[in-house]
């Protein structure tokens, strides 16, 4: 569901809340919710802030007068999407989001809002001359993202020796992956982007499956980089796990991935102290349309809020971003399987949140509806939680019925690593590369499927499981067709290559 702001009530909201250095609520919720609660993003001036100006309407008019204005506010666009109507900004103008709507004389700015709480430590991208867009590194986060936010550490000792092929693959296994290749390995004519920290294209496992060519690094400000080392990992092996997972080639080394005929594209959208700001993941889902890759995997969710609330006018403009970069490349062909998170929370029943901002000092939050984990719980994008290999749900792995859409192994999984090894990890980001990879193998099987039809399919063709127990979080609930914990299912790679 889409709740825009518009720029008349957003020009209301900013004279009243700015008083108070918090942005308010700008759209009501429904009368038996509370309003979320309000998270200042305090902008003094001389301190380097990154924003999202959302036009009108998509399309060169809107966007060059918006520019226009972004100047006359003391802005610097980083990257201009006129596209889907979104610009990133970068502006050390402490009064930037009022300002721009001041200067915007004919009424094209929908909505602002700033992408995070701290300085971009990247600086501005190309324009490090610019008045007001020095690099500056005065406010920062305050430590690295704790990636344990995607991945849960295994158990001391568990790391595990690579056995040649598949035998050691259980996950492989329960999804009926090593039978779907022996139908259909997957076409090197589909692509799945891995919007993640980089993949190691060095890796024996992995050297020939990515594409140079279609690879990209989104973490200078959002503006897409193609150096040809850019899209590597840096300071994660996250990317490179998640992608062997997908893909790994089936070549008598380590292991083989659930598609291992298809090729990938490194979307590094993971900046060096581990966030994924929402003008990275525009620039990554912008990237994949424009390419016309067929599917992306998202095991990440946006920094810095867990949750995105459409009643708090900055969280409510970064989301409306990215809803328009997802919708941009579904219809473009691309189709997007996404983690459902590891905080062990039922999605559909979620009133809390005590992580959030997490580059900054958190704080306890109220939320409602429309607070939403994203990209996972946006309309179009496959939502996958996390088993066990006895077919349990995972004790960390968010659930809720009808949020979740299919299920997918994702504890003690084996891919591949930096430096060519292999290793085990854990997590709903070790889940939703299985439904890429199954994604990627249905698209092989029917190249002319529509991203709609991919979505339906893959949840249609998912096995039935009822519902089980779990050590950690809330009870499952629902019925055998759809529940809580597996959603329609666990995802089936067999079908997805002999189901017409």
């Amino acid at each position: 569901m889409r709740i825009s702001h518009s720029r008349r009530a957003l020009a209301v909201a900013t004279a009243t809340a700015l008083a108070l250095s918090v942005f308010g609520s700008a759209a009501g919720n429904a009368a038996d919710e509370p309003e979320s609660t309000p998270v200042p993003i305090v902008t003094p001036d001389g301190a380097l802030f990154s924003y999202v100006v959302n036009t009108e309407r998509a399309g060169a008019r809107d966007t060059i007068l918006a520019v226009k204005a972004i100047k006359r506010a003391d802005g610097v666009v980083v990257q201009a999407w006129p596209q889907i109507g979104v610009l990133v900004v970068h502006s050390a103008n402490g009064s930037f989001r009022e300002d721009v709507l001041t200067a915007d004389r004919v009424g094209v700015v929908e909505s602002v809002g700033a992408t995070r709480t701290v300085s971009p430590t990247e600086g501005t991208p190309g324009a490090e001359t610019a008045a007001g867009a020095k690099k500056s590194k005065t406010v920062v986060g305050q430590a690295k993202k704790d990636t344990t936010g995607w991945t849960v550490d295994e158990p001391a000792g568990t790391t595990a020796v690579p056995d040649p092929g598949e035998a050691t693959q259980w996950d492989m296994t329960m999804i009926k992956a090593d039978q779907a290749i022996e139908v259909n390995p997957g076409s090197s004519r589909v692509t799945v982007g891995v919007l993640d920290s980089g993949i190691d294209a060095s890796h024996p496992d992995l050297a020939t499956q990515v594409d140079a060519d279609q690879s990209v690094n989104c973490t200078d400000g959002g503006k897409p980089d193609t150096s040809a080392t850019g899209w590597l990992p840096t300071t994660s092996d996250h990317g490179t796990h998640v992608a062997g997972t997908i893909a790994a080639a089936q070549n008598g080394v380590g292991i083989v991935g659930v598609a291992p005929g298809v090729k990938m594209a490194s979307v590094k959208v993971v900046n060096d102290d581990g966030y994924i700001y929402p003008e990275y993941a525009v620039c990554g889902f912008i990237w994949a349309g424009l390419h016309r890759m067929d599917v992306t995997n998202n095991s990440y969710y946006i920094d810095p809020f867990m949750y995105w609330c459409e009643d708090q006018p900055d969280q409510a403009a970064a989301k409306e971003a990215v809803r328009r970069a997802v919708d941009f490349s579904t219809k473009r062909g691309v189709v997007h399987a996404a983690a459902a998170g590891n905080a062990a929370t039922d999605l559909a029943n979620n009133t809390t949140d005590a992580s959030s901002p997490n580059d900054s000092a958190a704080v306890n939050r109220v939320i409602n509806s429309g607070c939403e984990d994203i990209p996972a719980e946006l309309d179009g994008v496959v939502t996958v939680s996390s088993l066990t290999q006895a077919t349990n749900l995972s004790s960390f792995s968010n659930r809720g019925l009808g949020k979740i859409d299919v299920s997918a192994p994702g504890s003690a999984i084996l891919s591949t690593e930096l430096d060519g090894t292999w290793d085990l990890k854990s997590g709903t980001s070790m889940a939703s590369p299985h439904v890429a990879g199954v994604l990627a193998l249905m698209k092989s099987a029917h190249p002319r499927w529509s991203p709609a039809k991919l979505e339906a399919a893959v949840r249609n063709q998912a096995d039935d499981h009822e519902c089980t127990t779990t050590t950690a979080g809330p009870a499952c609930v629902g019925t055998l067709d759809e529940n809580s914990f597996y959603g329609d299912g666990i995802t089936d790679a067999l079908d997805a290559v002999t189901v017409k």
